[in-house]
């Protein structure tokens, strides 16, 4: 195949350690601390003919079992076989400490620290990426963000608005973004209905803070950010629209989908900062496809979409990282996936002008 280096712009190596104790539900807490339930319930399924329930179970195991890591080299392993052997992996940190699911034994902190020493580590310099993360309500979790750029040299920064907070809080306007615009890095946002809340916050409020429109305030006052708007809108506003859910012509309606809402966002040319990925959304592989290969006809949509996967949270899916990839690449041809996964990322991460990709990657 043509050599094209890939960067995977939305990977997650986080574990268990850093996952609330009673997250999600405080009655699961069993099923974590006893993995083997799991698979026994998803036996009994299979005995009394759930196939699709026992399926289920069996795609919790396996998110379950990576989530058990000892440490993030390990789960960046399993996602790397999957992958050509240059290919990168930009990876993105959680601080859940502060959400109301109970303590967490490994702080951000050490999270941090432990993505740094693995971004150095021999056969993964220049391929792991780490972004620092930060939950703008703690001040030592911005502190924290803030010696993750400044000292360890994060390349960009992961935020969570689902947690509770919007993005335009005081502490990511005054602190965190100034740092990025000033160092050329980027911002990834969770973009999508589904995810982790803080304990008490309604999924409703959730979706003010986390909504594409909600980077608006951002955008504004800081044109030269370029901001990941992650998962395309998310699986269920993509299924809306695949389902003909929405009222044609009816713009409120249009503009209350966020997949629409993004791609109206890009190709008005009014946020040319503004870019997304198709992590995890592009594991409704067959459903999906089609309609991403309409939107990419688009040149501004197409310069504005990145590759993205967001392992391990797609362990619960049927269908792997490398089928997802190969089908993909083999759907949209070498010069449509060259773009959204190699070209595009070089320019949301800072490394080359959008002249210098386009004009022709140089392949080190």
């Amino acid at each position: 195949m043509p050599d094209i280096r890939i960067t995977n712009c939305h990977v997650h190596t986080f574990t268990d350690r850093h996952i609330p104790r009673l997250y999600p539900h405080p009655l699961l807490w069993l099923f974590k601390r006893v993995p083997g339930l799991v698979r026994l319930l998803a036996f009994a399924m299979r005995l009394a003919g759930q196939e699709g329930l026992a399926e289920t179970l069996d795609r919790l195991r396996r998110f379950q079992q990576e989530a058990r890591a000892p440490d993030q080299e390990t789960v960046l392993r399993q996602v790397a076989r999957h992958y050509p052997p240059r290919t990168r992996f930009v990876i993105l940190p959680m601080d859940m400490a502060g959400l109301g699911h109970g303590p967490v034994r490994d702080g951000l902190r050490a999270q941090h620290d432990e993505l740094a020493r693995l971004a150095a580590a021999p056969g993964w310099q220049g391929r792991a990426i780490p972004f620092a993360t930060c939950d703008p309500r703690r001040e030592a979790s911005v502190a924290e963000a803030e010696r993750a750029i400044r000292d360890l040299g994060f390349r960009g920064l992961k935020l969570y608005p689902r947690f509770g907070f919007a993005p335009d809080h005081p502490a990511l306007m005054e602190r965190i973004y100034p740092m990025l615009v000033e160092r050329n890095l980027p911002v990834l946002s969770h973009c999508s209905r589904g995810g982790v809340r803080e304990a008490g916050l309604s999924a409703a409020v959730a979706d003010e803070y986390t909504k594409p429109q909600a980077f608006i305030p951002v955008m504004r006052a800081f044109p030269g950010l370029r901001v990941n708007l992650a998962h395309f809108g998310g699986m269920r506003d993509w299924r809306a629209y695949v389902n003909g859910d929405l009222t044609p012509g009816d713009a409120g309606d249009e503009a209350a989908n966020w997949q629409v809402a993004i791609r109206r966002m890009i190709s008005s040319g009014d946020w040319p900062g503004l870019w997304t990925d198709i992590s995890y959304t592009l594991f409704q592989f067959d459903d999906f496809l089609p309609f991403l290969k309409i939107f990419l006809q688009d040149e501004r949509i197409a310069g504005r979409v990145l590759f993205g996967s967001d392992f391990y949270m797609t362990r619960q899916e049927a269908l792997s990282e490398r089928a997802v990839c190969i089908r993909l690449r083999a759907s949209l041809g070498e010069a449509l996936f060259r773009q959204i996964a190699e070209e595009n990322p070089a320019i949301w991460l800072g490394e080359l002008s959008e002249a210098q990709a386009r004009g022709g990657m140089s392949h080190t």
